[in-house]
């Protein structure tokens, strides 16, 4: 299974859109299951599906050129990479002022189990994530590989050929600058 999707990236890689459309619906089930994920981690917003969101990703995944994918893992951490970035400008449009974001609308009964998006919050993170890839672009790679894709140390370890403790040591160092580069941009 593996080679047939390293062979299918390779073809991708060299133009072939038709391996483009074979290599995502290979992967569509893992996609999906990462899309949900990456939902229920940003509090679902009703108007976002999951399929729409996964295939909102695939057009923009098929829409960029020159993208490199050595691996299914790499493809997995770019996937998630695109959508985040498709959850927060979808974030980012339903607060804009113009659609009525000054106003919060509430109702009277309310679960203490619910988790609404803070469409400010994920904007503050993206940036974070976005400032992060150009200081250290590595570091940016690993969240997305850890935070995004699930990936464990041991993983990540394996694929940069690193030790498990140099990830670890690596996402502390991008995890104390995410934390400090939002924590400036939050209002006191």
């Amino acid at each position: 299974m593996e080679s047939t999707i390293s062979s299918l990236i390779d073809a991708v890689e060299s133009g072939d859109s038709a391996a483009a459309d074979t290599l995502f619906s290979t992967l569509y089930s893992e996609l999906h299951r990462l899309a949900k994920r990456e939902l229920a981690r940003r509090g679902s917003p009703a108007s976002l599906s999951v399929t729409t969101l996964l295939h909102e990703a695939y057009l923009d995944i098929a829409a960029r050129e020159g993208n490199r994918f050595p691996d299914r893992p790499r493809f997995m951490g770019y996937a998630a990479r695109v959508m985040r970035g498709l959850i927060i400008d979808h974030a980012r449009s339903r607060n804009a002022i113009k659609r009525g974001g000054e106003f919060e609308i509430t109702s009277l009964k309310t679960d203490v189990g619910e988790n609404p998006v803070d469409g400010k919050e994920l904007s503050a993170i993206s940036d974070a994530l976005d400032q992060l890839a150009k200081v250290e672009p590595k570091l940016a790679e690993l969240v997305d590989m850890k935070f995004f894709c699930g990936f464990s140390f041991a993983e990540i370890a394996a694929l940069e050929n690193l030790s498990e403790r140099t990830v670890q040591r690596r996402w502390e160092k991008a995890r104390i600058y995410l934390h400090r580069n939002i924590r400036a941009d939050l209002p006191v």
